[in-house]
């Protein structure tokens, strides 16, 4: 294909930020609602425990979605599915309004996170196509920036906005959010011809590549510790280090500049040298919470390793490029597992966080549980490169 095909109309950089700007919308709702869970059980007379079907229903929309929705989308133009997929997005996030019950707006949140993972695996497949081979990486990591500014700056200021004007405003903020998205899509991002060689069966072969599921596996065993020490970062360091619960606030805030500054560093160290950008910070997520276990008990030491912990998320922007390496032909379906292998590490980082404390090994095992779920990350990554040298291609 000539690479003059994928070039923009206006600049690289106006069509990542048209790129990031969902990112940004699709992290502010996937991290409002932990701020808004009391507004909204109060307001449908449920227990606040109970919120967190909701929780589960998104991410649940993500994992159904990413294979299902790619493997369907794969012969669609790109731009014209990046659009699609925000109006969807958008549409589920506006009808939240309309809700009548509780179970209408698990329904719809279900809704919303279906075009999750297709939508930031078929923006960081465009945002590499549109820069120069050596910045692939960076582009990449520019894209998903959107994702995590969404932590330090979306979901906080609509959960101010929120608690001012209702919980539901929050969620259409973020449907207008996508809307504007889609336009911005139109006008920035470049025609991307469809993949004509692409089928169902050709993206389901991505499911059965030894390459694309061992890259999977690190996303899902090795991003998980992450997970685990965020989760309970807030009570963590409520209960161990008497931190005021006014300063709740700024663990989210902090966390959020560790993720900005880990997923633009990730993107730099993928184009200098991908396999070494995913084995380092496999190593370096492992030590900084190993440091979060040793440093909870103290508020200000703990805030200090939250934002180191947050750092690991410099881990993105390489293993999505080596999908997009190792896809083969299955470019879409690879691209778009990767967040639904996220959301099971985010899942798995919590639930096994959450045992580690039950059992009564304190709350800042959460650190432990970490560090060895990116070890195990590491140790998946090593056999991967072991085989390719052994049996190449």
């Amino acid at each position: 294909m000539p690479t003059d095909a994928f070039r923009p109309r206006s600049t690289p950089r106006l069509a990542e930020t048209a790129l990031a700007l969902g990112g940004f919308a699709i992290g502010t709702t996937e991290f409002v609602i932990m701020g808004l869970m009391s507004r909204i059980a109060e307001d449908y007379g449920i227990a606040v425990q109970e919120v967190g079907l909701a929780i589960s229903a998104y991410a649940l929309g993500v994992v159904v979605g990413a294979p299902l929705i790619s493997a369907i989308g794969a012969r669609i133009p790109r731009r014209r599915l990046l659009i699609g997929l925000m109006v969807w997005f958008a549409a589920g996030n506006l009808l939240t309004l309309l809700a009548p019950s509780f179970h209408g707006f698990v329904a719809l949140r279900f809704i919303a996170g279906l075009p999750h993972g297709v939508y930031l695996g078929v923006a960081a497949l465009v945002a590499a196509n549109v820069a120069e081979p050596h910045e692939r990486g960076r582009a990449v990591g520019r894209v998903l920036a959107g994702l995590t500014l969404a932590i330090l700056a979306g979901a906080p200021l609509a959960t101010w906005i929120g608690g001012l004007a209702g919980w539901k405003t929050a969620f259409v903020l973020v449907g207008a959010l996508g809307l504007a998205t889609a336009l911005l899509v139109r006008l920035w991002v470049p025609v991307q011809p469809p993949n004509e060689g692409a089928s169902l069966r050709s993206e389901l072969s991505a499911i059965t590549r030894p390459r694309v599921l061992y890259t999977l596996a690190v996303a899902c065993i090795g991003f998980a510790g992450m997970f685990s020490v965020f989760s309970y970062a807030m009570p963590t360091l409520a209960h161990q280090a008497g931190m005021p619960e006014a300063l709740g606030p700024l663990v989210l805030a902090i966390f959020g500049v560790g993720s900005v500054l880990g997923n633009l560093a990730g993107g730099r160290l993928a184009d200098a040298n991908q396999r070494r950008a995913i084995a380092g910070v496999l190593v370096w997520a492992a030590l900084v919470q190993l440091g979060f276990f040793l440093a909870a008990d103290r508020v200000w030491s703990g805030l200090l390793f939250v934002g180191l912990v947050g750092t690991c998320g410099a881990l993105v922007p390489p293993l999505q490029t080596r999908l997009m390496d190792v896809a083969g032909d299955a470019q879409t379906m690879a691209a778009t597992l990767n967040h639904a292998a996220f959301n099971i590490a985010n899942g798995l980082g919590a639930w096994l966080g959450g045992v580690a404390v039950t059992v009564g090994l304190g709350w800042s095992a959460t650190g432990l549980v970490g560090m060895a779920m990116a070890l195990g990350g590491l140790v998946i990554f090593l056999i991967a490169l072991a085989r390719e040298r052994a049996m190449p291609g």
